[in-house]
C-alpha cells in the first residue's frame, strides 16, 4: 500500500517537477563521474608531463657525469663525488629530496644517502616498469615514511623512474629514481582540477538547465492541452447529459402528444357530431314531414317548414366553419413575431368582442416555422381560456426578451381557478405544454383570485 502510495503520488506531480527530480540526480551523478574521469585523466597527464620534464633535466644534468653503465658495476669517487656535488647544490639540491641510481639487479649504485649504497633490494612494480623502458611517475599530496616526514614536513612529492639509456644502442642499462618537492605541481594540479571540474560543472549546469527550459515548455503545452480537452470533456459529458434529458423529454412528448392528438381528434369528432351533425339530421327528418309530402298542406305550411329545414342548415353550416377556423391556421411564413401576435390578438377580438391589451418590445427577427406556429397556437388557447374561465376581464398578451429568450406572457383578471384540478390530459394546457418543450422551451401556469398568468420562453437558438 505504501508503494502504491508513493507512485499514485509521484503520478500526481507535474512533467516538469518529475524531470527536475530524476534528470537532478541523473545530472548530478553524471556530472560526478564525467568529472572525476576528466580530473583522473588530466592529473595522469598533467603528472606525465611534469615528471618528463623534470627527467629530461635531470637526464641532461647528470648524464655527462655518469660511466659506461653497462661495463661499471660500482661507481668510482670521482663520479661519486661529482653527483654528490651535483645533487646537493644548484637548482637540483632545492628541488631533490633523493636520488638513487639502480642497476637491473636491484643494487644501488648511487644514492644520496651513504648508508644505501651498495644495498641489493628487491625491485618494486615501478623499478621494473622503469626497466623496461617506460618512465613512472607518482604524485603522492602527502608523505608516508617517517624519514620523508622529517625531511619535508608534510610537502607534497612526485616521484619519477626513469630509464637511462645507452647512447648507441637505446638499451636500458640503469634507472635513475628521484622525489622531487612538488609544491608548484601541486597548485598547478589543483588549477587543473579545478578547471575541469568548473568545465564540467558549467557544461552540466547549462545543458541541463537547456533541457528543463524545453521540458517545462513541453509540460505547459501538454498541461494546457489537458485543461483544454478536460473542458471539452467536461463539457461534452454536460451536453450529453442534458441530450439525454431532452431525449427522454421528447419521448415522453411524443408519448403524450400522440396520445393528446387521439384526443384532440375525439373532441372535433364529438364537436361535429354533437353540433352540425345534429342539425344536419334534423333537416334531413323535415325533409321527410307532412308538411312538405302532403299535397293538401298549404304554401304558407310548407315554406314555414322549408325556412326551418334552411335555418338548421345555416347553423349547421357556421358551426362547420367555426370549428374549421380554430383548425386552419392563417398565413404565418412570412409574418414576424409582431405580426404573429397582433394576428392571433385581433382574431380572437374579432371572435370573442372582448378587449385585448398587446404589448411588444425588442422582438427577435428571425423565427422557425415551428417556432411561429408554437406562439401563435399559444396566443390563441391562452386567450380563448381567459376568455371562457376569466370572463375575458383585462386580457393582455406582453412579449419581452431577456438574454437569448424570447418571453410570451398572457395574462387575464378574471377569478382564477385551482391548478390541481387540471387534468394531466387536458387537451388545451396539456398541448400547449408539449409542443412547447418538444421546441426545448418551458411552459409556466400561476393562477389565484387576482387572476391567471400564463408565459411561455424559447430560446434565440430555437427560434432561427
Amino acid at each position: 500500500m505504501r508503494a502504491d502510495n508513493l507512485i499514485t503520488r509521484w503520478n500526481s506531480q507535474s512533467l516538469t517537477k518529475q524531470f527536475l527530480l530524476i534528470g537532478g540526480i541523473v545530472a548530478t551523478t553524471a556530472m560526478v563521474l564525467v568529472g572525476a574521469f576528466v580530473s583522473s585523466l588530466i592529473e595522469e597527464a598533467v603528472t606525465r608531463n611534469s615528471a618528463a620534464t623534470t627527467a629530461l633535466y635531470v637526464d641532461s644534468v647528470i648524464a655527462p657525469l655518469l660511466p659506461d653503465m653497462q661495463t661499471t658495476r660500482v661507481l668510482d669517487d670521482a663520479a661519486a663525488r661529482a653527483l654528490d656535488e651535483t645533487l646537493g647544490q644548484g637548482a637540483l639540491g632545492g628541488r631533490l629530496l633523493s636520488f638513487r641510481l639502480w642497476r637491473a639487479d636491484g643494487t644501488v649504485l648511487y644514492s644520496n644517502e651513504e648508508s644505501a649504497i651498495g644495498k641489493r633490494l628487491d625491485l618494486s612494480d615501478d623499478l621494473r616498469t622503469a626497466f623496461a623502458g617506460r618512465m613512472v611517475a607518482q604524485f603522492e599530496p602527502s608523505v608516508t615514511t617517517a624519514e620523508e616526514i622529517a625531511q619535508v614536513e608534510g610537502r607534497p612529492l612526485l616521484k619519477i623512474y626513469n630509464p637511462v639509456l645507452q647512447p648507441w644502442s637505446g638499451e636500458v642499462v640503469a634507472v635513475s629514481e628521484f622525489h622531487e618537492v612538488a609544491n608548484d605541481f601541486q597548485r598547478s594540479l589543483r588549477r587543473a582540477r579545478f578547471h575541469s571540474w568548473l568545465a564540467v560543472a558549467a557544461f552540466t549546469v547549462s545543458f541541463f538547465i537547456v533541457l528543463s527550459a524545453i521540458v517545462l515548455r513541453g509540460s505547459r503545452t501538454i498541461e494546457s492541452q489537458r485543461r483544454v480537452l478536460r473542458q471539452r470533456v467536461d463539457e461534452l459529458s454536460a451536453l450529453l447529459s442534458q441530450n439525454e434529458t431532452l431525449r427522454g423529454r421528447l419521448q415522453r412528448a411524443s408519448q403524450r402528444a400522440t396520445a393528446l392528438n387521439e384526443s384532440h381528434l375525439r373532441r372535433i369528432g364529438a364537436d361535429l357530431h354533437d353540433g352540425p351533425a345534429q342539425l344536419v339530421a334534423f333537416a334531413s327528418l323535415r325533409l321527410d314531414s307532412n308538411a312538405l309530402i302532403s299535397p293538401t298542406m298549404s304554401l304558407p305550411v310548407r315554406e314555414r317548414e322549408i325556412a326551418a329545414i334552411k335555418a338548421s342548415l345555416d347553423e349547421a353550416m357556421d358551426e362547420i366553419r367555426t370549428i374549421c377556423r380554430g383548425l386552419v391556421l392563417p398565413q404565418l411564413e412570412a409574418a414576424s413575431l409582431s405580426e404573429i401576435l397582433e394576428r392571433s390578438v385581433e382574431a380572437h377580438r374579432q371572435r370573442t368582442g372582448s378587449a385585448v391589451d398587446l404589448l411588444i418590445s425588442s422582438p427577435p427577427e428571425r423565427l422557425s416555422p415551428s417556432a411561429k406556429i408554437c406562439i401563435y397556437r399559444f396566443v390563441q388557447e391562452t386567450l380563448n381560456n381567459a376568455y371562457r374561465h376569466g370572463g375575458g376581464v383585462d386580457q393582455r398578451v406582453v412579449q419581452t426578451t431577456e438574454g437569448d429568450r424570447v418571453r410570451i406572457e398572457v395574462a387575464d383578471g378574471g377569478p382564477g381557478f385551482d391548478l390541481d384540478d387540471v387534468q394531466p390530459t387536458s387537451l388545451g394546457l396539456a398541448g400547449l405544454r408539449e409542443r412547447i418543450e418538444s421546441l426545448g422551451g418551458t411552459f409556466e401556469i400561476n393562477s389565484s383570485a387576482r387572476g391567471t398568468v400564463v408565459r411561455m420562453s424559447l430560446g434565440t437558438e430555437e427560434l432561427g
